[in-house]
């Protein structure tokens, strides 16, 4: 009884209950016997039956049922070996009861059954089985609506038809809208694949949870077919197409723009807009200078029409020596409003690079470099409100790096007049190379700090008199303080320079930065979304990422 469970892995089958019910009758059973003498002694008993034994050999339990699990309808006594403890194993993969295959091919790639139908009939039969498509859209595209209740479309349908031939789109994106980026996530959203575009929250509240709205949508008709819909505009959804040729980018095209008039005009998409981005009026903007830039926004996005070129990021990889978890951030940058920065870990530097950007700091651009071998110890709390001191410690910091980065200078420049007096060009090429990676790379030995005096676990944190935030409302303690330098640029990204601030981490999920130039500061605070199918595969990935971004809006 026990062999034909374990076969068929489905418990006691119609047999083996009727083998027990024929043992219970018997007189010669015993309820100790080991489960093989068991099943040996039943066998014999039917075939005993079978052979014309008397009432009492039990020849009334031999039947047709016994006729119809040997295949036949008759009982070779012959086949029947006195040594046999069991039925047959099966030899080969095709002999096994179809429940056994089925949870076999379940566990199979989604990819690889079609092969797998190839084999033969049985096979072939056996993969139109709903759960074995409902598995595989659950586990390779994380699918958690109940396709057993979708009329006319199969899970099969759904996986071949909608997930796969779109699965290359899932994950993080950046669209390409000039210097003002953007961050797009695909996903799969019910029966549906939807393109989300995050949205900072209004300004200035940095720690409110980000906003969505759906730019397209992948789905099946009852026709079985895959439709692409724009979501762009007031009106509703509406026919689109989406493009995949090269790799890591795709596009998106709206077929009816006229979706995304509004009756008013030019007008009153402006103010929707404005209400939408910005969560206030024109008029309630007296910044002139903002009120520039807003519609300057307006006007160059707007021409898009929802007809974008994408191109894949990656979430940075974690690693253990890491100050704390990259990742993505909300931040402050003055009259441009919140933008999206991704904080990621090169040995002793952090670095915030932009997902979504402005006309004078585009997206893609190195926003902030933290040199985290350089500390800095803040001063008693009453003295934390003198910009002065401030600037002095941080000033002091710079001065130093900018020094051993003129003496690194200077000894690249002797080694190489060395190598050339001579003659020696040719081996100075590796050497040459092994001392710029020296220099730039994350494996040197950290500088000597600039202070003999070790950072407290936790200190108490106020921002100097002069110094503008966008939110007042900012952490008063902070864990720890390190030199960095900020990317600031005129109109256009012109005369772009790297000027000295203070890198303030809060705690696990914010961070700050002090423009001492710009005598701004900016507060970070984390997204807490989940973004799937969106890790780099590894740092050499990740890092390549990056000087791609810096290329596409340089």
């Amino acid at each position: 009884m026990a062999v034909c469970a374990r076969l068929c892995g489905v418990g006691q089958s119609r047999r083996c209950r009727r083998r027990q019910r024929q043992n219970q009758q018997g007189q010669g059973s015993d309820s100790d016997m080991d489960e093989e003498e068991e099943e040996r002694i039943v066998g014999l008993k039917q075939s005993d039956a079978v052979g014309g034994g008397g009432p009492e050999s039990g020849a009334a339990t031999a039947g047709p049922s016994d006729a119809c699990e040997n295949g036949s309808g008759h009982v070779n006594r012959g086949s029947l070996d006195s040594t046999s403890t069991g039925p047959q194993h099966p030899q080969s993969l095709a002999e096994l009861p179809p429940e056994l295959l089925v949870e076999t091919f379940s566990l199979l790639p989604g990819t690889a059954l079609p092969n797998v139908a190839l084999v033969c009939k049985k096979f072939r039969q056996i993969l139109n089985t709903e759960t074995i498509w409902r598995r595989r859209c659950m586990e390779e595209f994380g699918m958690k609506e109940d396709l057993r209740e979708v009329e006319g479309v199969s899970s099969r349908d759904i996986y071949v038809k909608l997930l796969h031939p779109y699965r290359q789109i899932l994950g993080l994106w950046q669209p390409d809208i000039g210097p003002y980026g953007g961050l797009l996530n695909v996903v799969v959203d019910g029966l549906f694949i939807i393109g989300w575009m995050y949205l900072p929250p209004h300004d200035p509240r940095v720690e409110d949870p980000m906003r969505r709205r759906p730019l397209f949508r992948i789905h099946l008709w009852e026709s079985k077919k895959s439709t692409v819909e724009c979501m762009y505009g007031h009106k509703g959804p509406h026919k689109g197409d989406i493009q995949t040729g090269k790799k890591d980018e795709f596009s998106t095209k709206c077929s009816q723009t006229d979706h995304h008039r509004m009756p008013g005009g030019r007008q009153e998409e402006f103010r929707t807009w404005l209400e939408e981005e910005w969560g206030r009026t024109l008029e309630e903007i007296f910044h002139e200078h903002m009120q520039e830039l807003i519609l300057m926004k307006f006007i160059y996005t707007s021409q898009y029409d929802n007809c974008l070129t994408y191109r894949r990021i990656y979430l940075p990889p974690t690693m253990p020596s890491d100050l704390l978890r990259p990742g993505l951030f909300k931040g402050t940058y003055g009259s441009h409003g919140l933008e999206i920065v991704m904080l990621s870990f090169h040995g002793n530097s952090a670095r915030a690079t932009k997902l979504t950007g402005d006309p004078n700091v585009p997206a893609g651009q190195l926003t902030l470099d933290v040199d985290l071998s350089r500390p800095v110890v803040l001063p008693e709390l009453k003295h934390q409100r003198n910009i002065e001191e401030l600037s002095r410690l941080v000033l002091g910091v710079h001065e130093e790096v900018q020094r051993a980065q003129q003496q690194q200078q200077q000894q690249q420049q002797q080694a190489m007049d060395t190598a050339t007096a001579e003659g020696a060009c040719s081996d100075f090429t590796a050497a040459g190379g092994v001392e710029a990676e020296r220099v730039t790379g994350t494996d040197s030995p950290p500088p000597e700090p600039s202070s003999s005096i070790s950072p407290p676990e936790s200190q108490p944190f106020v921002l100097p008199l002069g110094v503008m935030a966008r939110n007042e409302v900012y952490p008063r303690t902070c864990r720890k303080c390190f030199y960095g330098t900020g990317l600031i640029a005129g109109h256009g990204f012109t005369s772009p320079e790297r000027t000295p601030g203070l890198f303030v981490l809060f705690d696990a999920d914010r961070f700050g930065f002090i423009w001492l130039e710009l005598k701004s500061f900016s507060l970070y605070s984390r997204l807490t979304d989940n973004l799937a199918h969106s890790y780099a595969p590894n740092m050499e990935g990740f890092e390549a990422m990056l000087g791609n971004m810096q290329s596409w809006t340089s």
